[in-house]
């Protein structure tokens, strides 16, 4: 799922690149019990584990951390609009403070050139279909 994060926790000949540095088995356990085990578990697909760990992450305002899962998050199949959404819903749980600097995050991370969404706070009407959802012939409706 995330290959060049393993590539920097494990050498080219399997073993831990990181031992011998201050802490160096963290990446190790990250692989072993966090990648190896959370994300192959029954139950979700990796999408859905996507959006979990972008929303958690944005609450935490783990910076460094959601640019990694944003990407991820890609090559899971998300769409850059959907991200988008999952930035819009969580300003309503975490605030505009987090939600900002996890926009800026993505603006970083997947280009600030993607025009398929209003900005935070601002909506000059739905942009469903740029996000690619499908609105069929009706109004689209939006909410849990």
């Amino acid at each position: 799922m995330l290959p060049e994060i393993a590539e920097q926790m494990i050498g080219p000949d399997g073993e831990n690149a990181m031992e011998g540095q201050f802490a160096g088995e963290i990446g190790e356990f990250a692989l072993t019990h966090a990648f190896g085990g959370l994300w192959t578990r029954p139950g979700l697909d990796h999408r859905a584990r996507s959006l979990v760990t972008l929303g958690i992450l944005i609450a935490l305002g783990a910076e460094e951390e959601l640019a990694i899962h944003l990407d991820a998050a890609r090559r899971n199949g998300l769409t850059v609009g959907e991200l988008e959404e999952v930035v819009y819903h969580a300003t309503g749980y975490v605030g505009f403070p987090m939600a900002g600097r996890a926009r800026a995050v993505g603006r970083r991370v997947l280009g600030d050139d993607h025009q398929g969404g209003a900005d935070l706070g601002v909506s000059d009407g739905c942009n469903c279909k740029d996000r690619g959802e499908d609105v069929g012939d009706g109004p689209a409706v939006h909410g849990p």
